[in-house]
């Protein structure tokens, strides 16, 4: 393995990262383009991309750890968990088209980005620190998933169907789209099936319990009232069914969401604004988990999640002189409800029954500023302003006589009210581009964090409880940018600093008495004086002999607490190289995906050192036409070599999956 790193660091010295391809190719590829904090990976329409994608049917997550500011937490081959700038869903805002959208899962096994496809999706928008907080109250960042959707013209009908299969997991995926447009109406509409078995690690070694089954379905119509106003209407059907988890101790019976927004779009001539948009929107989704498939567990429990959340958004945009500006106001309603039931063996015994969420609504109201601000040629500045009043009520009495046990003066509701602000000033002068920025946010705890009854976490075998009591957590940021761009050549280097008050962590506490059998305590969520981290990145691009492209990445964090001790779950050295070639109808790309053994690990939390890695994959394309219409084969393979490894975040070291072999066929008509 060491020549494939020692291979890995001199490509990445010679040509370094994933970044922009030339001009000319931005809406026929899927790619990066930084701006400053924000990266964007553009999928572009359903014609164009299948060709230029390394495995053009993979999951959102594959296409989402193309941003060097994205990576997830992997309990299994299913909806793994985002992470921006190696901090977890806690401290992040994800939306769908702008929606906030809730978990039903109290060990974070729904994510949001689970309920998108990648055959449905036009670009993510991730926003680093306070540049995402135009959807609510963050630390992290944001991701904003826009789903794909036709313009107002006179195409009529398009479409094409998708077929894939992978060796690794037997998995079969079958997809349709139809696109109908006019001057006056579009549809688009999308469905997508997954079924895998469990995959195997190298070596042939099968991982029990890492089945899915899956079904998506997406509708976007648009109506176009009069010129330059339009009303649109979305809905998503999602599925998954017999979902197993091989880091768990349970798996997913069912994880069912409903998805469905009603839009008004404005775009004026002559007014002060350019845009004008308001959204209304409800979601509802529900979790099932139970260890019904497992030979054997201590006792039988089940733990069924419910999530329903309604809101709006009204967006303002224009231009004024040399001022670009964004306006906002947002607000969401969300019920948060789970329970545990355990089935003793004896049946004289009584099930044990808790309400391990219970019961919570809440209530956030949000306005949102921003202004651009171009000095002159060379200098433009950026000054943002967030405030959010955030409520959390307790609906069930059981519930809140449960978590009065711990918190006897506790009330049943808390009123917060949060702050985010950020600037950032650029220089730019060819081929350079230059910036630095400062913000400061605050966010609440989470349902979790606040009000969790006795969450088993299996990744360092404690009971957690919440605690109503803290105080909002509170980050200071300050990122420095640097990229370089000229012809064929580019790279940029990013980094940023977080200096978060009011850290909020588990810490055990030995006086409780854990409720799960055979675990290691009780975990109370408390509050460090301060933790730190700093995120960095580097990306170069290079195109030569015209047809071939030269990238890499590297990406490397660092997480201390007050104390000094390593923070969770942050990422080593990771780097990646890689080779692509296009001609005409054909394309190729060979990446050699790497990372060095985990240095800054925390035993205190179960994690342990995860050796360094490297995997080689391999994807090839072709177009063949037939008559007007067009065919896409694409096959792959992916850790061709067959390495035996996981990541940092894998959870309880469940390895990733060997040599996989697939092959993709989509025809366009």
């Amino acid at each position: 393995m060491e020549k494939y790193i020692y291979f890995g660091l001199m490509f990445l010295l010679t040509f370094g990262i994933k970044a922009q391809e030339e001009q000319k190719e931005v809406k026929q590829d899927s790619l990066i383009v930084p701006e400053e904090l924000v990266e964007i990976i553009l999928i572009g329409k359903n014609s164009n991309k299948h060709h230029y994608e390394n495995k053009s049917l993979a999951t959102i997550e594959t296409y989402l750890e193309e941003a060097n500011s994205v990576d997830f937490i992997k309990r299994g081959a299913y909806a793994w968990e985002p992470m921006i700038q190696g901090m977890a869903s806690e401290r992040s805002v994800v939306t769908i088209d702008g929606m906030r959208i809730y978990g039903a899962c109290t060990d974070k096994m729904d994510p949001i980005t689970s309920y998108v496809e990648i055959s449905n999706l036009s670009k993510a928008e991730i926003k680093k620190g306070q540049a995402g907080a135009e959807n609510g109250a963050t630390i992290g960042g944001a991701i904003d998933l826009e789903r794909q959707k036709s313009e107002y013209e006179n195409s009529g009908w398009s479409g094409n169907a998708q077929s894939s299969i992978e060796s690794i997991n037997e998995q079969k995926i079958l997809g349709a789209a139809l696109q109908y447009t006019s001057n006056k109406v579009f549809a688009d509409v999308d469905l997508m099936y997954r079924d895998a078995e469990n995959y195997s690690a190298a070596g042939n070694e099968e991982i029990l319990y890492s089945q899915f089954t899956k079904y998506n379905f997406s509708v976007v119509t648009g109506y176009q009232i009069e010129q330059n106003k339009s009303i649109e209407a979305s809905f998503i059907f999602d599925e998954a069914n017999d979902v197993g988890y091989p880091a768990l101790p349970m798996d997913v019976s069912l994880a069912r969401a409903y998805i469905g927004s009603l839009e008004y779009i404005s775009n004026p001539e002559g007014e002060f604004y350019k845009e004008w948009k308001t959204k209304i929107y409800y979601n509802d989704v529900t979790h099932i988990m139970d260890d019904s498939q497992r030979p054997d567990v201590p006792i039988r429990m089940d733990m069924p999640g419910w999530s329903k959340t309604a809101g709006m958004y009204s967006k303002l945009k224009g231009n004024f002189e040399n001022h670009s500006w964004d306006l906002s106001v947002n607000g969401h309603f969300n019920n948060s409800l789970a329970e545990m039931t355990m089935f003793p063996e004896d049946p004289n015994e009584n099930d044990m029954f808790m309400l391990t969420w219970p019961d919570v609504n809440t209530i956030y109201t949000g306005l949102f500023a921003k202004d651009q601000y171009l000095i002159n040629e060379d200098f433009s500045a950026e000054i943002s302003l967030g405030m959010g009043v955030h409520n959390n009520n307790i609906q069930d009495e059981f519930g809140l006589e449960s978590l009065r046990i711990f918190y006897p003066e506790m009330e049943g509701s808390k009123t917060r009210f949060l702050l985010n602000t950020g600037a950032q000033i650029s220089y730019s002068t060819h081929p350079w581009t230059l910036g630095l920025g400062l913000g400061y946010g605050e966010r609440a705890p989470s349902v979790s964090e606040a009000y969790g009854f006795y969450l088993f976490n299996s990744f360092d075998a404690f009971d957690y409880i919440g605690n109503p009591n803290m105080v909002n957590e509170k980050s200071l940021e300050m990122n420095v940018s640097t990229r370089y761009e000229h012809k064929s050549f580019s790279f940029s280097v990013n980094s940023a600093f977080y200096h978060i008050s009011d850290y909020i962590i588990g810490k055990p506490d030995p006086d409780l008495s854990p409720m799960n059998i055979g675990i290691n305590g009780v975990k109370v969520y408390e509050q460090l004086p301060y933790a730190q981290l700093w995120s960095n990145d580097l990306s170069i691009n290079y195109t030569f002999l015209k047809d071939f492209t030269a990238k890499a990445k590297a990406v490397y964090r660092i997480g201390r607490d007050n104390e000094n001790s390593n923070l969770p779950l942050i990422q080593p050295l990771t780097f990646e190289a890689g080779l692509r070639y296009r001609k005409n109808a054909f394309y190729a790309e060979a990446i050699l995906e790497s990372a060095t053994k985990q240095f800054d690990y925390s035993p205190e939390f179960g994690e342990n050192q995860t050796p360094g890695y490297s995997v080689f994959n391999l994807a090839l394309s072709q177009i063949f036409y037939i008559n007007a219409q067009k065919m896409i084969l694409k096959v792959g393979g992916e850790n061709l070599f067959d390495e035996y490894y996981s990541t940092y975040s894998d959870w309880n070291n469940i390895p990733r999956p060997g040599r996989n072999l697939y092959a993709n066929v989509i025809y366009n008509f």
